[in-house]
């Protein structure tokens, strides 16, 4: 296996309904669906998440296959989450959950992502080296893991949570981090608590995306770039905010930067996030900017760079709404958007 991208977090069924139609059962879960974002942009991806041994679990598992992923966990014993989604008459859609989100230890998944870097036959370890040893891992290959995507359930359900926060700490030697905070208030009502978690992987974090939904849920007391500066200011390179059919914006070191929608007939906006994500991390690859190798070069990301950036994931996140469901677009039909 050659570098690879890695997402941890929840992956489960979505049961999407309607007042228009009957319900629909389908693989989602936000760090699943940027995962599949990933893998359609032609990117080499290793998944963590736990799924059970039934139907629904074997549904995730014929999925991940199909994109081409590689699943990092085998089935458990544990149920299959599951996600009950209502679609409003402009297609939001509001969620209950049934989830188990228990992981194996750290130790075990480091063990793991070692056994993909011993198949590949690179040296080393895939996440080896603490959060502590950043600074001397800047000058070092990154080794098979390149990146690592963290966020929403995953990244503040526990008890898995704190396994993921340690899978970070280990992995950030050697791979960039990004964080979606995703937040869920049905699922985590305590604001304080869920701010707390939340600030705890942004400080570990080179790239954070967020909704303005996320922002006015946990800092309801102040602006949406009151945030973002915030945010900054804890230790991330590049800080982005989607804001539905008003756009995104994004924030660096260098400087602010916003991107209008695309227009588009909307059918809903299940995953339009998390394709957003998706072809932001896949655009910063291409700029070479993901790696802990390249960390000091994404600190220096220019605002032309961040333009690029923003407008990209918001054409994908476009695409995506203009279809049922979470499918993000492939990478040649996110080239031939951009063209147009």
């Amino acid at each position: 296996m050659s570098s690879y991208l890695a997402v941890i977090g929840e992956c489960l069924v979505d049961v999407v309904q309607s007042e228009t139609s009957a319900p629909k059962a389908h693989v989602g879960g936000s760090p699943f669906n940027v995962a599949v974002g990933l893998a359609r942009l032609e990117h080499e991806v290793v998944f963590a998440g736990r799924r059970g041994d039934d139907e629904y679990g074997r549904m995730i598992a014929r999925s991940l296959r199909a994109q081409g992923i590689t699943a990092l966990l085998e089935a458990d014993a544990s149920p299959t989450s599951v996600a009950r989604a209502t679609l409003d008459p402009t297609g939001q859609a509001s969620y209950e959950f049934t989830l188990d989100w228990t992981l194996p230890s750290a130790d075990e998944l480091e063990a793991k992502f070692c056994t993909l870097a011993s198949q590949s036959g690179q040296s080393g370890t895939a996440t080896e080296g603490q959060h502590s040893q950043n600074q001397d891992s800047q000058n070092q290959d990154s080794g098979p893991l390149e990146h690592l995507h963290a966020g929403s359930i995953g990244a503040m359900l526990q008890p898995g949570a704190e396994t993921v926060k340690n899978v970070i700490d280990r992995a950030y030697a050697v791979a960039t981090v990004s964080y979606d905070p995703n937040y869920r208030p049905t699922l985590v009502p305590n604001r304080d608590e869920a701010r707390r978690q939340a600030e705890e992987f942004i400080s570990r974090a080179d790239i954070i995306q967020a909704s303005t939904d996320d922002l006015d849920l946990l800092y309801p007391e102040r602006s949406h770039r009151e945030t973002m500066d915030a945010w900054l200011q804890m230790g991330p390179s590049l800080v982005t905010v989607t804001r539905g059919p008003s756009g995104a914006m994004g924030l660096t070191r260098a400087g602010f930067a916003e991107q209008e929608a695309f227009s588009v007939e909307v059918a809903d906006t299940v995953g339009a996030g998390d394709s957003f994500m998706a072809a932001t991390l896949s655009t910063l690859r291409g700029m070479n900017l993901l790696g802990a190798a390249r960390r000091p070069a994404l600190r220096e990301i220019t605002t032309d760079q961040l333009s690029t950036v923003l407008r990209t994931a918001a054409r994908a996140a476009a695409i995506n709404s203009s279809r049922f469901g979470a499918q993000p677009p492939t990478a040649d039909e996110l080239d031939h958007a951009l063209r147009d």
